[in-house]
């Protein structure tokens, strides 16, 4: 992949300005559409759950900012965190929810202010707070097409500029220490450990690199710098994963079975180095000694979702969720394990023991790939129903950074409460986990032109107008009182529900179940 690699960045290297000239296009006097227009609206009976929802895109469209002159993409997606900076791991998490209404949230375009200034040079007046941030593009941008198919983007991302290709290089190679103050204020923490075929076999990060912030990880190994963290490999292993999926998407084949060999390569290494069999787990890898560091957190389930682990190994992953003594329980999905001498017991104390929706999300889509989907589901809605709960009940009435896992209320950092108004990426908590999992909108495909709803009886009439995939637009209502479906739509597309696979026409329709 070399070559290819070192062609694709030179041919995006003297191009900047026109990077520049061919993103910025949105006029600085434009008004952005309403978010009420664009969003999809919900159709439930707890009506807790539709002010959440209806709050978090209310909260997340005072996060649509102009930028200063001069940046890659703007309007974008601010995470509300420090006005001059964007951070890659919150600007991919805003992508997962920002999709269902783009026209008024651009989600996808923000993630331009990120590959033109790191793989193109293209100057920004935003500085990116860290560089070697968790790699979820290539994740990001696989999950954002199969729902948008927008072919122009991914012609884009394949193209001549190949940002996905050059960022999982990138990542691969970066120097400790590196510093680029125009484009970051942080220096490069991650240090790559490599086999003797010069291959990379895992990477050593810092709280700040991986974006758990005061987790415990590495405690029993001398600390954050001795060990081979298990998510950036399996995160890695997921970029690698996605590209090839993108490119059997695109039509390249050769492309698509290169890079999955490379998939398969991370598997391989994942299982062999990182797999615990005593505990049933993946752990991060004390580089001294090979053996595993036992500091439980949920990222751990980041080579689940990637497909790493076998349906064995799954199963032992799974136990873990169901035990209300590591991550189960009614407030599930904790960040460090209950049984963990450093979890904190009060208020969870960000990384050790908060409950965070992007780690809830990327969770929860790990399970449904294995078939756990019932379980996914109850987790989900334990959490979602926890932040309605948490609305209602805390001064202010707002969406929190991180939630408390043993009680209702937000977590804490440094002894105070953690930030409000967080949509940010806890919007994906009341907008995505309500739609695909609550209401069981599972897989809306745009390519294939084809949604799969599995239908919750016990959630009584439900359903979704102006529901828009593809080119799709469509109204979708369940009635339990007559076991019906009633459908609007622009187009005609395909409907899977559990048991059946319905045609619902344009126009108007009753679908009797």
């Amino acid at each position: 992949m070399g070559l290819r690699y070192l062609i694709l960045a030179f041919v995006a290297a003297v191009v900047p300005q026109l990077v520049n000239a061919q993103w910025n296009t949105t006029p600085p006097d434009a008004v952005e559409p309403d978010w009420r227009q664009s969003a999809p609206e919900v159709v439930f009976p707890d009506s807790s759950l539709v002010e959440l929802y209806n709050r978090a895109w209310a909260t997340a469209s005072g996060r649509v900012r102009r930028g200063p002159e001069g940046m890659v993409a703007s309007p974008y997606l601010d995470e509300n965190c420090y006005d001059d900076q964007i951070w890659i791991w919150d600007g991919c998490f805003m992508v997962m929810f920002s999709k269902y209404a783009p026209d008024a949230f651009p989600g996808k375009e923000t993630l331009m202010n990120y590959y033109a200034p790191i793989h193109d040079g293209a100057p920004s007046p935003l500085r990116i707070h860290l560089i070697d941030n968790p790699p979820l593009f290539a994740w990001t941008e696989l999950e954002n097409f199969r729902f948008s198919a927008d072919t122009t983007r991914l012609a884009m991302l394949l193209g001549p500029h190949g940002y996905l290709e050059r960022h999982y290089h990138f990542f691969n190679n970066l120097k400790t220490g590196d510093r680029n103050p125009q484009l970051t204020p942080n220096p490069v923490f991650i240090r790559v450990c490599r086999n003797d075929k010069d291959e990379p076999i895992g990477y050593i990060c810092t709280g700040n690199s991986s974006g758990m912030d005061n987790t415990p990880r590495g405690r029993e190994s001398g600390g954050w710098g001795s060990i081979m963290w298990v998510d950036a490999i399996g995160q890695q292993a997921l970029a690698a994963k996605s590209i090839s999926e993108l490119n059997k998407l695109n039509g390249d084949t050769i492309a698509a079975a290169r890079w999955m060999e490379e998939f398969e390569r991370l598997k391989t290494e994942i299982n062999n180095r990182y797999w615990d069999d005593e505990a049933g787990f993946y752990f991060d890898v004390d580089i001294s000694t090979g053996k595993p560091c036992r500091v439980m957190t949920v990222a751990s389930y980041w080579p689940m979702l990637a497909g790493v682990a076998s349906p064995e190994q799954a199963e032992r992953m799974v136990e873990k969720l169901r035990d209300p003594d590591i991550f189960g329980g009614e407030l599930p999905w904790n960040s460090l394990s209950r049984a963990d001498a450093d979890y904190d017991s009060v208020s969870g104390n960000y990384w050790r023991g908060g409950i965070w929706i992007p780690m809830v999300y990327m969770g929860t889509k790990a399970l449904e790939r294995y078939g756990y989907t019932a379980l996914a589901d109850s987790l989900a809605e334990k959490v979602v129903r926890m932040q309605a709960r948490v609305y209602k009940s805390e001064e202010p009435h707002t969406i929190w950074e991180t939630y408390n896992p043993n009680f209702d209320g937000p977590s804490t950092e440094h002894g105070r409460r953690v930030r409000q108004e967080f949509c940010g990426w806890s919007a994906l908590g009341p907008i995505s986990l309500f739609i695909e999992n609550i209401m069981g909108f599972r897989r809306a495909d745009g390519l294939k032109r084809e949604l799969q709803w599995d239908i919750k009886p016990q959630n009584g009439r439900h359903g979704l107008r102006h529901f828009r995939f593809g080119d799709i637009v469509t109204d979708l209502i369940y009635d339990p009182l007559t076991s019906t479906i009633r459908t609007k739509s622009n187009c005609r597309y395909i409907l899977l529900t559990p048991d059946r696979r319905i045609e619902v026409p344009a126009g108007e329709s009753t679908i009797s179940l």
